[in-house]
């Protein structure tokens, strides 16, 4: 039996309570022993050095590894079996430049997760609470996670709950559980026993670790502890989800697999050529043409692919910090741009958490209030634009005075909340019409006040007023009201009459349909031996009914607009709440998330029924889910995941927190969020705002095209230089003018050259473009779907074929014009080097260059130039001319080699324009 389910005395009974003196200090130690300490478990953060570390395990970063390695190799083959110190150096020269690389990957990486680690350390709450329990008879305050099971504790207004407890006495008790239910209401406990197998919001006996106690006091047993507690449970769940690769992970690791795929085919046909060439199989035959494979391998793979992905996806972090985003982990950056599902709590995430009075129905007539939240800015009115002081006075007074509610404001111009939800509403209601308590109290004197109760629901306060009479103010729950009432206050008159009381009634459904919660206001004239003596029972009857409220907690004024744009980003928004059907349904039609009052709830009882399978067939239908618990928001988003859909979930209380882990993508409140929310969270909104998601998701989608449009001119680059030297190596034989056979087309410098320069450095500012026009038009990409996928292989094959034809021919047609072997590969140098770097500016789009503004990003333009201008100086700088074997140039071939590359870019891009020609 739970033990919700067991009366007061079995518990009791079992945890051995001693109601009169609470625990020992030996028992104390012994409980403590028996069940822990009342904290819950912390995850140990990863020191500095595993942090740094974890960079080397991407699989693109071993290859390099690699690379190193076979260029090591080479270069020893070359100074210590062929003596070529000359091609050895140039091998070392390489193997420094890719380590050098790799380690500036490892430090942007490294940089990033600290710098989020330490940005969430700071938003953590640094205060230690304390609370109240009976030891040794006697009542004492200690820390928290003093506390163990079998403590009696007692709990007032303001207080945390500190850990599980059975109630065991309560006076008008009421408990705001968010943060496990995700219901902003205030839940009113008791001590009974429940019969039934209920959910945890059900659990009316109960107190749970991390509540707030919003009304009256309790006296309770604690009966779980730190990770045992409700709370401690989630913590576990949290921790038990494996975390999987990102969208951007998976594809890079495709992509790693396929290059060194092509660097092995590359080697071995290089390999078989020379020894075909050298007409032997033989170690001399081998050795001859093994730097020229290891140097065609690594000029087959990006060298600089790590830092650059690291850099553009901490600029796009940094973005996002910007726009109140915190990213945790870089990979996170462009899943954003993958993400298909986002499934959203409701309270505090879609909606504001501040109940607010919206309508209301007072003397006959209907009033609209407008300002949504605990700010008082806003007006009241109705049809005929009437004074509402004037005309509804009595429901106002009676809504103010019958409360114990109040709202201040700081510094800063935010209002904070002190009492019952639905109380603070009908406060801010009055300060909207410049109505408060304390003012009323001038005049007014609450002479005894009868605290709300479960069993009446309702809450009256007894007015002298200042001409000495006696006023009974009551408000409460309208079905009841209603029945302890003799008339409706209307047109200033009290109607008695059938119509009334049905038309009435008929608002109040009204504004249960609307998903409003509704609170009825009374009155009535007493005497003052009644308001002095009288009991609820002969005081709370006869009343004048002066109005009902309709009360919700409001959607976020920006969400809506937001929902809108995704739903054009072909991205889903999915209503995941604690809250009621009705609730839930009206606030999703509202957000436009459904297009239909009638739209499909599926509740957590009815996940519970459910196998996967069944759940698996019906969450692609469904857009609000209702009264659910963590787990099935956990299955909600696994089912998802099976549909191949990448999934984000996005929330503020600790319930939220294991399907922010098990999502793809978890999206946490950085101000209304519990610190487990935000340590299981891979993007924290630092301003709590829906917006800051489509936003984010627009940047995921922004910096994945950028990743795409650099990974597109890196290979095609890499495609160019390969095939240049391959050529070279196949039919450069024999020698033409001043240039002996078998001089490859470039040296390995001016491949390094070209790698961690000219190609790398405009390929950093990519990161930094403007998203193309229609982004948030698209569909997500599919996640499986290869990086280089719709056309980008044909685009990388077809413009890098070109461009390598065209440094060959360069190289060929200096070899003509009687240049030397230097001059010779400085022209095939600068025409490969201009040549990507006019394709860079084509790179940046999935259509043509022609569709975009060359100069919107001015850190283009700015490396391009400052690419263009080093590669020039390295041709007449003699320090360069030694180490990279290059040469000056006549001023006319400069010419030629600045401008004659751009023919393949300008040419491929110009018939794809007119014809739309995909492939290229």
């Amino acid at each position: 039996m739970k033990l919700y389910q067991q009366t007061k005395d079995q518990v009791i009974e079992d945890f051995q309570v001693d109601l009169q003196n609470g625990l020992t200090d030996e028992k104390v130690t012994q409980q403590r022993e028996k069940y822990g300490e009342n904290k819950l478990p912390e995850k140990k953060e990863d020191p500095y050095w595993k942090v740094f570390l974890k960079n080397f395990k991407e699989p693109i970063v071993i290859v390099l590894m690699g690379a190193i390695v076979l260029s090591s190799l080479s270069a020893f083959h070359d100074i210590q079996i062929q003596g070529n110190l000359e091609t050895g150096y140039e091998s070392l020269y390489e193997a420094a430049a890719i380590f050098i690389l790799i380690i500036i990957n490892a430090f942007l990486g490294f940089w990033q997760e600290i710098s989020a680690r330490k940005s969430l350390n700071a938003l953590k709450e640094m205060n230690t609470r304390n609370t109240t329990v009976l030891r040794n008879g006697k009542w004492q305050t200690i820390p928290v996670n003093e506390m163990v099971v079998g403590d009696i504790v007692s709990n007032q207004v303001g207080d945390f709950v500190e850990a599980d407890v059975r109630w065991l006495d309560v006076n008008e008790l009421q408990v705001i559980e968010s943060h496990l239910t995700g219901e902003a209401d205030a839940i009113e406990k008791g001590t009974e026993a429940i019969s039934e197998d209920v959910e945890l919001g059900d659990r009316t006996n109960m107190g749970f670790s991390g509540s707030t106690v919003s009304n009256g006091q309790g006296t309770g047993v604690v009966v779980a502890a730190g990770a045992n507690t409700e709370l401690g449970n989630i913590a576990q769940m949290i921790e038990s989800v494996e975390e999987k690769p990102s969208p951007l992970q998976n594809t890079v690791n495709k992509l790693t697999k396929t290059l060194m795929f092509i660097s092995g085919i590359i080697v071995i046909f290089t390999l078989i050529m020379g020894i075909i060439q050298a007409g032997e199989l033989s170690f001399a035959s081998i050795g001859s043409v093994l730097s020229t494979s290891i140097a065609l391998a690594v000029a087959s793979i990006p060298d600089a692919l790590p830092a650059v992905l690291s850099i553009v996806l901490t600029i796009g972090a940094s973005a996002m910090a910007k726009n109140k985003g915190l990213i945790k982990s870089l990979n996170s950056v462009e899943t954003l741009g993958a993400t298909s599902y986002i499934c959203s709590d409701k309270t505090g995430t879609l909606t504001k958490n501040e109940m607010t009075v919206v309508q209301y129905y007072a003397n006959g007539h209907k009033y609209e209030v407008t300002g949504l939240g605990y700010n008082p800015n806003g007006e009241v009115k109705n049809q005929d634009n009437d004074d509402p002081v004037a005309t509804s006075k009595a429901f106002l007074y009676g809504a103010v005075l019958c409360n114990d509610s109040s709202v201040q404001e700081n510094d800063n111009g935010e209002y904070t909340p002190l009492g019952l939800p639905t109380e603070v509403a009908l406060t801010v209601l009055g300060k909207k019409v410049n109505i408060s308590r304390e003012d009323l109290q001038q005049d007014k004197e609450i002479v005894r006040t009868l605290p709300f109760s479960s069993s009446r629901k309702m809450m009256s306060v007894i007015v002298k007023e200042n001409d000495g009479k006696y006023t009974l103010y009551t408000k409460g729950a309208p079905d009841v009201m209603i029945n302890r009432s003799n008339g409706i206050l209307k047109d200033g008159e009290v109607d008695k009459t059938e119509e009334e009381r049905n038309n009435f009634l008929s608002i109040v459904d009204d504004y249960a349909d609307d998903a409003l919660r509704t609170l009825a206001v009374g009155q009535k004239e007493i005497t003052e031996d009644e308001a002095l003596n009288g009991t609820t029972d002969t005081l709370e009857h006869s009343l004048v009914l002066t109005g009902v409220a309709g009360i919700i907690d409001p959607a976020r004024e920006e969400v809506k607009v937001s929902v809108q744009t995704l739903h054009n980003a072909n991205v889903e928004v999915v209503m995941i709440t604690g809250d009621h059907e009705k609730t839930a349904r009206a606030i999703a039609y509202d957000l436009g998330i459904v297009d239909s009052k009638s739209a499909p709830v599926v509740k957590g009882v009815d996940i519970e029924k459910m196998s996967d399978d069944e759940l698996y067939e019906t969450v692609k239908e469904t857009n609000v889910y209702a009264r659910v618990s963590p787990e099935h928001k956990q299955r909600i988003v696994k089912q998802l995941q099976n549909y191949g859909q990448i999934t984000a979930m996005t929330g503020d209380g600790v319930n939220d927190a294991p399907a922010l882990r098990v999502a793809d993508i978890g999206i946490a409140m950085g101000v209304a969020g519990t610190e487990v929310t935000k340590d299981s969270a891979d993007l924290v909104l630092l301003d709590d705002k829906f917006t800051t998601i489509e936003n984010a998701v627009k940047s995921g989608r922004t910096i994945y095209g950028n990743i795409k449009n650099f990974i597109r001119h890196e290979l095609t680059t890499n495609v160019a230089e390969v095939l240049s030297i391959l050529i070279g190596l196949l039919f450069f034989t024999q020698t033409i003018g001043n240039v002996p056979g078998a001089t490859p087309t470039l040296s390995a410098l001016m491949v390094l050259w070209v790698n961690m320069v000219s190609d790398a450095v405009p390929s950093f500012s990519l990161g930094y473009d403007v998203p193309e026009a229609n982004i948030m038009e698209e569909s997500p990409r599919d996640p499986d779907e290869s990086i280089l996928a719709n056309y980008t292989w044909s685009r990388v094959l077809i413009r890098g074929i070109f461009m390598g034809l065209m440094v060959f021919v360069a190289f060929l047609w200096a070899a003509h014009q009687g240049m030397s072997d230097s001059q010779a590969q400085t022209v095939a140098f600068l025409t490969l080097v201009y040549g990507q770097l006019w394709h860079v500016f084509d790179a940046r789009s999935t259509r043509t260059l022609f569709e975009r503004n060359p100069f919107e990003n001015k850190y283009l333009v700015a490396a391009v130039l400052f690419a263009g201008i080093s590669s020039f100086l390295v041709t007449i700088i003699p320090f360069f001319n030694l180490v990279m074997g290059t040469a000056p140039l006549d001023g006319y071939v400069y010419l030629l080699v600045l401008f004659v590359p751009a023919l393949p870019t300008l040419i491929l891009s110009g018939i794809k324009e007119l014809f739309g020609v995909k492939i290229w």
